[in-house]
């Protein structure tokens, strides 16, 4: 008999806490790396891209926030060719060294002041590498703790691993919270935002230390010591239509949903309420905090869930809501956060018009665009910058210039570039911006949320709700991808829609959301992002997606 069979309950029970907790603290501390750049992308975008407009910098940080996730899908293909081949542990160790020496060098990187255009780009490469590295992360955390999990305990124990993405969230916002509150907004803003990083290569230390106690999956070693394991994990995976039709229908019938889901909940707001509503950075963070520690047990309930229900029934009951409500819940949002800018909405709409021949698209990729070639340009500049939502209105007469902007029943024309020059113009523009910012102000647009004001019962119930969403399409996930492929290419096979749902349907929708409403002028307008495409998975899923859940992985 082996020593597995001669085991005791105990020692099994021990050995079985002992995988949870050191695949799901390896794993929060990846996710804590890759999280310090999105909770600090306000503060990296003044030090990295400070060269450019300040919506084009934003715009621009949230760029390179979502590059680590572009490249997510290929680490998947080059880790997860490695795990099926040569085994599930090691692949753990290269993985998380990857991450920590990327997330450490972040915090001794020079800026752009010290550099220039060097800086953006070391930091874009960081991202990469960070990128790469957590693409082999998932898949391998998630197929070892499935692999080890009893019959029909599959979702609750994968479920761990789920909680750690959030919980690397919250480990980063406490370390972030605390910074800033021992060493004060101004001073973290100069270099605090450095600290972060750099105590990552603690945690670094003991989380290899930690998955170096680990033994082999025994799915896999069982494999290895048959003979049986994939030659060629990619070919079998992707190259297979019996493999590659449930591909496709793991990444658009579940993960793409899910992804959006995740990052709208967890991200989106958090920089909606920071960078839209105005929301001081240091508030921001602790609301969101509070909202995860009441949401994280969920993630562990839903998994328990989905092992007695299904995976199938609760991911896409997450994606309906989502769709569903994600409008009225961010206006409610406004009106808890920010209810000065939401009764200055409401009592005094601003309305731009304008010939739509002579607006640009407000995001310049070189940074060199300062929109001031138009008076429709200028218009949209001034109120992006002062976060203001407006409606764009133009009508068939307009032919060109003047735009014109209304606030409640004040008309503001903007002034004709094309007229001017030299001092002249530059003097027309600096004048209308101010008398904009005074007309704004005068009808109650705050430059900033009043902190007196919030609503924090309110906005923690909101900022819940959303996690709670999260909890429902991203509990049950692992423990469903796991279950769709068999164990001789699980690594490679679950790793690439994962990684391409949530890397890039997710990973981007910070940044496609902020440039849908830099483009519209609507702060809502960006969140037709996360429904069409949740509204996308749930129709997929509902007829393609099978259930899983008492499906043997032994196979």
């Amino acid at each position: 008999m082996t020593d597995a069979e001669v085991a005791s309950p105990i020692d099994t029970r021990q050995s079985e806490r002992k995988v949870i907790l050191a695949s799901s603290l390896g794993t929060v501390f990846e996710w804590y790396d890759f999280y310090l750049y999105g909770l600090l992308a306000t503060v990296i975008s003044a030090q990295f891209f400070s060269g450019v407009n300040e919506t084009t910098g934003f715009i621009f940080a949230l760029a390179a926030f979502a590059a680590g996730f572009a490249v997510r899908p290929f680490g998947a293909i080059v880790f997860g060719r490695i795990g099926d081949l040569v085994g599930r542990k090691n692949t753990f160790l290269v993985t998380m060294g990857l991450m920590g020496a990327s997330t450490f060098l972040v915090g001794v990187l020079p800026n752009y002041a010290s550099i220039g255009v060097a800086a953006p780009v070391l930091l874009v490469i960081l991202r990469l590498l960070q990128g790469l590295a957590l693409g082999g992360e998932y898949g391998g955390a998630a197929t070892y703790v499935a692999e080890h999990a009893p019959e029909g305990k599959r979702g609750l124990f994968t479920s761990f691993i789920q909680t750690t993405a959030t919980l690397g969230l919250f480990a980063a916002l406490g370390v972030v919270i605390t910074i800033r509150t021992l060493i004060g907004e101004a001073a973290f803003a100069d270099w605090g935002w450095r600290i972060p990083f750099l105590i990552s290569i603690i945690l670094l230390g003991v989380s290899l230390w930690i998955r170096m106690q680990l033994n082999e999956s025994p799915v896999f070693q069982k494999m290895k010591d048959e003979g049986t394991t994939s030659k060629a994990p990619l070919t079998e995976a992707f190259g297979r239509w019996t493999n590659l039709k449930w591909v496709i229908v793991a990444l658009f019938g579940a993960v793409a949903g899910q992804a959006v889901v995740w990052y709208t909940g967890q991200f989106y707001a958090l920089f909606f309420l920071e960078k839209t509503l105005k929301v001081d950075g240091a508030t921001a963070n602790i609301l969101i905090a509070i909202a995860l520690i009441l949401g994280t047990p969920f993630f562990i309930f839903f998994g328990w869930l989905s092992d007695k229900i299904g995976r199938k029934p609760i991911i896409l009951a997450g994606c309906a809501l989502a769709a569903l409500t994600y409008f009225p819940t961010f206006q409610m949002l406004t009106g808890a956060a920010n209810p000065a800018m939401a009764k200055a909405q409401q009592n005094a709409a601003v309305i731009m018009a304008a010939d739509p021949g002579t607006c640009a698209f407000q995001f310049d990729p070189i940074g060199r665009n300062k929109f001031e070639s138009t008076g429709c340009d200028i218009v949209k500049s001034a109120l992006a910058k002062a976060g203001v939502s407006y409606t764009a209105f133009t009508r068939e007469q307009i032919t060109g210039d003047p735009a014109r902007v209304r606030i409640g029943s004040r008309v503001l024309a903007a002034p004709d570039p094309a007229q001017l020059s030299g001092d002249e113009r530059a003097d027309a523009i600096a004048a209308f911006r101010e008398q904009l910012a005074q007309a704004l102000s005068d009808a109650g647009y705050p430059a900033k949320a009043d902190p007196a004001a919030i609503n924090k019962p309110l906005v923690v119930a909101i900022l819940f709700y959303l996690v709670l969403l999260v909890t429902m399409v991203y509990g049950p996930i692992a423990a469903l991808l796991v279950e769709l492929f068999p164990s001789r290419i699980r690594y490679t096979a679950m790793s690439l829609p994962y990684h391409i749902g949530n890397g890039w349907f997710g990973g981007f929708l910070p940044t496609t959301a902020f440039a849908m409403v830099a483009a519209t002028g609507n702060i809502y307008y960006g969140l037709w992002y996360p429904v069409v495409v949740a509204v996308v998975t749930l129709a997929i899923g509902l007829f393609f997606l099978p259930e899983t859940f008492r499906r043997s992985i032994h196979q």
